[in-house]
């Protein structure tokens, strides 16, 4: 549907949420904790899209890996979709390796599952979707 967000790994978070409100001239609109995956997130939205800072919280965290391999710098490009469940099974279908069997929860309620670099050219995909809450 659109560019959802772009992911940057980053070492201080304070350092780099403050290059960004100078850089896009406004605060982040959310910061959390996603433990499933040992970060935390800041959100700028930019437009249509947003931009995540992400920080390790552990050194078993692949945002921890990817800064010691890669320094600090672009993580990943997230695609927001309306069905991840038939985009995973498309994109398999069109011979996408993807790293996740099941959508896991994501920050900023969202849904995820990743494609495999070595099938994208050699830049992590995320995929997206809003989590529709409950009706009663």
């Amino acid at each position: 549907m659109k560019i959802e967000h772009i992911g940057i790994a980053v070492k201080d978070l304070d350092t780099a949420n403050e290059l960004y409100e100078k850089l896009l001239g406004t605060p982040p609109y959310k910061m959390e904790e996603v433990q499933s995956e040992s970060v935390i997130t800041s959100f700028f939205q930019v437009g249509e899209s947003k931009i995540e800072l992400l920080l390790p919280t552990s050194a078993k965290s692949a945002i921890h890996k990817h800064i010691e391999k890669r320094g600090e710098g672009m993580h990943h490009i997230a695609f927001e979709v309306e069905d991840i469940y038939a985009e995973m099974e498309r994109l398999r279908d069109e011979g996408f390796r993807i790293l996740n069997d099941q959508p896991k929860r994501g920050a900023d309620n969202k849904l995820v599952c990743f494609i495999h670099p070595k099938s994208a050219n050699s830049v992590l995909i995320e995929l997206c979707q809003t989590i529709k809450s409950e009706k009663r």
